[in-house]
């Protein structure tokens, strides 16, 4: 088996089986197990110190670390956040450098880390978001798919009469296939505008609307005339 595919522990094991046998010297069994001079010294020193134990894998974790926080510190700062349930970290460093103001105190970040290791951040409860209920499930794959059908608004024409432009768009090409200004948004001003679009663009599979007028109503099965005909 190659050596990249065996354990650290085969690995060392095996190594110091060869040294023993000494048929090779320390260079060859460097370059055989593919290790530096530095490293195989290492583990035959921990064999010969230590036994089989030795050549066990060691966390590489330091021993010490000079940048932990002073337990003294640790305590100031979690009798003021006990005292004050709803500070943050901010300010209850600003609390604990006036009273020790010669203390060599830790960052924001490190507070509110000291904070929730002592369990006094509540977790958040991440709710799962839910899509707007009206936004469009189906897929728009070819032309005349789902066309879309809106009303934009209303305004006076130069004669004062209200003018009420309907639009109908094809979804996957973005082509605009009507736009016809008419008098109401009644069922029958609307339909002779459909007509002409089905008899020159062809019928689509659906047409995307809003519940405004005439699209739909509270009538049976919340169909107009105009969708049901």
């Amino acid at each position: 088996m190659p050596w990249s595919q065996t354990s650290p522990m085969d690995q060392r094991t095996q190594f110091i089986a060869d040294y023993l046998r000494e048929t090779l010297n320390i260079t060859e069994l460097c370059d055989l197990y593919g290790v530096s001079r530095k490293t195989g010294y290492k583990w035959i020193d921990r064999y010969l110190h230590q036994g089989p134990a030795g050549l066990d894998e060691r966390s590489r974790r330091p021993w010490h670390s000079p940048n932990t926080t002073r337990p003294e510190i640790v305590e100031a700062l979690l009798a003021v956040r006990r005292r004050h349930p709803s500070w943050g970290g901010k300010k209850i460093l600003t609390i604990v450098h006036k009273r020790h103001p010669r203390w060599e105190l830790p960052g924001r970040s490190t507070v509110c880390e000291i904070l929730k290791r002592h369990g006094m951040v509540a977790k958040q409860r991440y709710k799962r978001r839910i899509g707007h209920p009206g936004k469009p499930t189906s897929s728009i794959l070819a032309p005349n798919d789902i066309w879309c059908a809106d009303f934009k608004g209303q305004f006076k024409t130069g004669d004062g009469i209200y003018c009420y432009p309907l639009t109908v768009t094809d979804g996957y090409s973005r082509y605009l296939l009507g736009c016809q200004g008419l008098l109401t948004t009644a069922v029958k001003e609307a339909k002779p505008v459909f007509t002409r679009l089905f008899k020159e663009f062809g019928l689509p599979k659906r047409i995307r609307t809003d519940n405004g007028v005439p699209f739909a109503t509270n009538t049976l099965a919340r169909l107009s005339s105009l969708s049901a005909w």
